[in-house]
């Protein structure tokens, strides 16, 4: 079972990570979900595409880094796709024509009736609220 409100997409993190130009806003959301103010839900399959991109960047010890804050959040838990979940996600991808990683994230905030906090306006083609930090 989640409680949360929320799911956040990887490129919110990635904002952060990378000092990207919607920093200061993703910033200010990820602080209130590491106090618990808002209660948030993050795939692993994000965090794994976080790792990719971090190693390849800044390397291991970055990500290392990254998950060792994430770990002192306290409104902060991951969801992990099950095989079953997944074969449901490749259904959701051909149908909502969503790429596989977009699924991932749209199965999770369907199944839990998550809003999805993301600045891919893919989802805007689908049924689910999408929100950006701004929004929040």
């Amino acid at each position: 079972m989640v409680e949360a409100e929320y799911l956040i997409d990887t490129n919110i993190f990635l904002e952060v990570l990378l000092e990207q130009k919607e920093q200061a806003r993703c910033l200010c959301l990820l602080k209130a979900i590491e106090s618990g103010t808002v209660q948030a839900v993050v795939t692993s399959f994000s965090l794994h595409s976080i790792a990719v991109i971090l190693e390849k960047l800044r390397g291991i010890t970055a990500y290392r880094r990254f998950l060792e804050i994430l770990l002192n959040f306290e409104g902060l838990m991951t969801y992990s796709t099950t095989p079953q979940d997944e074969v449901e996600i490749c259904a959701i991808s051909e149908d909502k024509h969503l790429s596989f990683d977009d699924a991932v994230q749209y199965y999770v905030a369907d199944t839990f009736d998550l809003k999805l906090v993301s600045f891919d306006a893919d989802f805007d083609r689908t049924d689910l609220t999408r929100k950006t930090p701004s929004q929040l």
